[in-house]
């Protein structure tokens, strides 16, 4: 009988990096070798944990045998996954983390790592002076928290001539990203630094250095063609970029690993890695960006 796994996407969707389509590539193709029907579902916005948990709470009902979840809160999601616990459906947590133990894996960028990777880079460009400002995603998503904590400090500890004026929330939104990024630059003029820890507030962000025509430092985080494009023109310093296919495989292997009764590690932290320009010509980072799609297609 073929197992049935279910995919919720929650605070990035299902891999914050590349395109819609390419999110969920990997996974199929593990789930189709190892004979597992994938149902794919999540809430229209990133910010809406009840319609992720309505969502839940419809697959414990239909009993699926394993339920893999990005939570949108970490508080939020709490209860869902232990009642998919108590009804002995495993659950594999993606991307973002929640504030319990009652799952059976955890596959997620090490996000707190990848704050601090930022951070070392803006202390280099900045020389190690100046003020910055943070575009924050919101309050609740463990894995942007865990990044903007980890940049907070790195600083402090690495590069206390560096300042952070102002941290405001974008809240998962473009247009929100933009406004937050123009206004604290207007409230902080002399800023030289700005970090975006998603990708929504990492546009935002290009799209407010670029109206004002600011000449600091842009560190963002997550990568699509937009952002290519920008760090290309120079708005964009530099991405803390993740691995969504490694994201993707590993949850889905996780998963049956476990309905296989084989044993799985409970916390896998994938690392981040940071893109330049000058970067971007380089074999392994083209490969990183862009997988051969053919060799999980095939």
């Amino acid at each position: 009988m073929k197992r049935r796994a279910f995919c919720s996407a929650g605070v990035t969707a299902l891999f914050a990096a590349c395109n819609r389509e390419q999110k969920v590539t990997l996974a199929m193709s593990v789930a189709r070798e190892r004979g597992v029907e994938i149902i794919w579902n999540g809430p229209a916005s990133e910010t809406d944990y009840t319609g992720q948990i309505q969502i839940v709470d419809a697959m414990i009902n239909r009993r699926v045998n394993a339920i893999l979840l990005a939570p949108i809160d970490k508080k939020a999601m709490v209860g869902v996954v232990e009642r998919a616990a108590a009804a002995k459906i495993p659950v594999v947590i993606f991307d973002s983390g929640v504030d319990t133990d009652k799952f059976v894996s955890q596959v997620a960028t090490d996000n707190y790592a990848a704050g601090k990777l930022a951070a070392t880079r803006m202390g280099e460009v900045l020389a190690g002076k100046g003020k910055v400002v943070v575009v924050a995603v919101q309050p609740g998503a463990a894995s942007t928290m865990a990044r903007e904590q980890g940049f907070q400090d790195e600083l402090k500890e690495k590069f206390p001539g560096i300042q952070v004026a102002d941290l405001r929330y974008g809240m998962a939104d473009f247009a929100k990203s933009l406004s937050v990024a123009e206004n604290m630059l207007t409230a902080h003029p002399e800023a030289n630094g700005m970090f975006a820890s998603n990708e929504s507030s990492a546009v935002g962000a290009a799209q407010a250095v670029k109206s004002r025509k600011w000449t600091g430092k842009l560190v963002g985080f997550d990568w699509s063609p937009t952002l290519i494009e920008d760090l290309k023109a120079g708005t964009i310093d530099s991405l803390v970029v993740q691995n969504p296919f490694a994201m993707g495989a590993g949850s889905v292997s996780a998963a049956l690993d476990h309905l296989a009764r084989k044993p799985v590690k409970k916390i896998n932290d994938l690392p981040p890695r940071l893109i330049r320009k000058e970067d971007l010509d380089k074999p392994d980072v083209q490969q990183h960006l862009n997988p051969d799609l053919t060799k999980y297609l095939g």
